[in-house]
């Protein structure tokens, strides 16, 4: 197997400082998403950035709260991904601000590099699982069978849990 790019005590680190890069740039999404369009060359599209900017909020809150981070990393992956398909769709030759697009596909490619290095370095390592205990003479059973027979012969099933007549076969009925 092998080494993670970096150690897992500095990849909680990194982290940690992308769950505070999540959370400023989401913030800067939701209240400046004409800004922010205008920089990647997404114009028209501020409700789908403030969206992301939401996303990516509640990402990098889960980063800085959690005890577990690999889930909200694999949430940073997943929304970088989003990112990725739509700075793409920007680099369309109608778009005049294309090269825009490019600049901020490229440094979402490195984010999302560096939350890929991140992610995988906190990947739990392969332990050998626990013996698992023997039940094999184990019945379940407070005392054995021969003791319990017939502890139950006296029991009178009450009136709110027998069978209502109409559910009844024919015989018992009656």
């Amino acid at each position: 197997m092998s080494r993670p790019v970096i150690a897992p005590k500095h990849a909680r680190a990194l982290a940690q400082g992308l769950g505070w890069f999540s959370i400023g740039l989401g913030v800067a999404e939701v209240l400046m998403p004409h800004r922010v369009t205008r920089a990647t060359g997404l114009h028209g599209h501020e409700r789908l950035v403030a969206s992301y900017g939401v996303r990516e909020i509640a990402t990098g809150i889960g980063l800085l709260t959690s005890r577990d981070p690999t889930p909200w990393l694999w949430g940073r992956v997943g929304g970088d991904a989003l990112d990725i398909g739509t700075l793409a769709a920007g680099l369309r030759p109608a778009n005049r601000d294309w090269e825009r697009s490019g600049a901020a596909l490229l440094a979402v490619l490195g984010v999302a590099a560096l939350d890929l290095v991140c992610v995988l370095a906190l990947k739990p390592s392969r332990r050998p699982p626990l013996p698992l205990a023997d039940y094999r003479r184990r019945s379940g059973l407070p005392r054995p069978p021969g003791a319990m027979r017939g502890a139950a012969s006296d029991f009178v099933v009450p009136a709110d849990m027998r069978t209502p007549p109409a559910l009844r076969w024919p015989a018992e009925a009656r």
